[in-house]
């Protein structure tokens, strides 16, 4: 729902209401939902997201609880610190995930992760990406190792994954499969028009490269009693 708050495309100073309003926008909620989910005002979530202010833990608290993510998250207090860090949950058990709900956990957009063969071995990097009718969509400088490898249709491998490192669990998704440049001009139309990736390195990535999955797997840890796990999942192998 588009609110009045949500149009004015304001000026965003301060880390906190930048993170704040990029996870309300991930979720899909308006202010006047989070406001609804925080016991508090949409102006005052305005004011969260366009000013400078410095609110209380108690309201950080709430707020963090409507927006599904925790407060050293909206504070960027882990954002330098390296993911899985943590201790193994007790009782955790690892199950397989869907196809369809890979798919739906890559969210149609994100940042995940892929592997390149080059010339002295594999390369891991990091790459902006966009799900569209199926075929994972990425933006790539003309000279790098995935555009050279989309040229010749090699085999990648890419993977996104989520953590929950205060619960210690998670999930990870994998999809493999061959890369192509995208070159035909209804090809290229059809995927902007759906939302093209836009590569947080910067410009000069103008090269379209699909990743056609011929596997899609993926494998989620859940430890008894963490939220969003089962009830009765305990105790199961």
């Amino acid at each position: 729902m588009n609110t009045a708050h949500d149009r004015h495309a304001p000026q965003i100073t301060s880390d906190l209401g930048r993170r704040v309003a990029a996870r309300r926008t991930q979720l899909g909620l308006s202010r006047e939902e989070v406001a609804e989910r925080a016991g508090s005002a949409p102006g005052f979530i305005a004011y969260v997201e366009e000013r400078v202010p410095t609110p209380g833990i108690e309201f950080l608290v709430r707020l963090a609880n409507a927006l599904e993510t925790t407060v050293q998250d909206l504070t960027g207090y882990r954002a330098d610190l390296a993911p899985g860090g943590g201790h193994a949950g007790h009782q955790a058990r690892m199950e397989e995930i869907g196809e369809a709900e890979c798919w739906e956990l890559l969210d149609g957009h994100g940042v995940g992760r892929i592997a390149v063969e080059e010339g002295d071995g594999l390369a891991v990097f990091p790459v902006n990406y966009r799900a569209v009718d199926g075929e994972i969509v990425f933006m790539t400088a003309a000279d790098s190792s995935l555009a050279r490898a989309a040229a010749s249709g090699a085999e990648v491998a890419f993977e996104e994954d989520r953590l929950d490192e205060a619960f210690s669990q998670g999930w990870s998704v994998l999809l493999v499969g061959p890369v192509r440049t995208v070159s035909d001009g209804a090809s290229v139309q059809r995927i902007t028009d759906a939302g093209r990736p836009e590569p947080w390195a910067g410009e000069g990535r103008d090269t379209m490269v699909t990743l056609t999955p011929r596997r899609v797997t993926g494998r989620r840890i859940r430890v008894p009693g963490a939220p969003g796990t089962p009830s009765g999942a305990a105790g199961q192998a």
